[in-house]
C-alpha cells in the first residue's frame, strides 16, 4: 500500500514540493555557510518525494542524547531557516495541501502535506526514519520514563 501511495503521491503533486526543497538546498550549498541546512533540505527533500511509510523525529528522541541541533544551537538553526526558508516552503506546502482538499481522493495527501508544511518550519534536529523506527523509538523512550518514574518513586 506504501508503495501505491509513494507513486501515486509523486506523479500527483509530491515531485513539484521535493523539487522545491532541492533548489533550497542547492542555494544554501551555493552560500557556503548554508551548508548544513543544504544537507538537510536533500535529505528532506527525499523524503518530500516518497513520504508514506516513513516519519520525522527528533534525532534526541531517536538516540536518547542530545546534540548539537536538538540543543539551544539548533533552535538558532531553526529560528535562521525560518526566517530564509522555512516559511517559504511551509507555505507551498499548505498550498499543496489545499489543492489535494479540493477532492476526496485527495485528503491523504492533504494530511501528508501538512505534516510536511509542520517539518518544513523548524528541520534542525531532526531526522528521517521508517514509521516502525519511530514507534520503537518512542516506546523505548516511554519505557525509560516509566523506569526512572518508578525507581524515583
Amino acid at each position: 500500500m506504501r508503495a501505491i501511495g509513494n507513486l501515486l503521491w509523486f506523479l500527483l503533486g509530491g515531485v513539484f514540493m521535493g523539487l522545491s526543497w532541492w533548489l533550497v538546498g542547492a542555494i544554501a550549498f551555493v552560500t557556503i555557510i548554508g551548508i548544513p541546512w543544504g544537507r538537510a533540505c536533500f535529505v528532506i527533500g527525499n523524503f518530500s518525494f516518497f513520504p508514506f511509510g516513513k516519519e520525522a523525529i527528533r534525532r534526541d528522541e531517536l538516540s536518547q542524547q542530545t546534540d548539537i541541533g536538538t540543543g539551544g544551537f539548533g533552535l538558532i538553526g531553526n529560528i535562521i531557516w525560518f526566517v530564509f526558508a522555512g516559511l517559504w516552503l511551509a507555505l507551498g506546502h499548505v498550498f499543496s495541501a489545499i489543492l489535494c482538499f479540493i477532492t476526496i481522493i485527495g485528503i491523504p495527501f492533504g494530511i501528508q502535506h501538512l505534516k510536511l508544511a509542520g517539518i518544513a518550519i523548524f528541520p534542525v534536529g531532526k531526522t528521517i526514519v521508517s514509521k516502525e523506527v519511530a514507534i520503537a523509538a518512542r516506546s523505548a523512550n516511554a519505557s525509560a520514563t516509566v523506569a526512572a518514574m518508578r525507581a524515583n518513586g
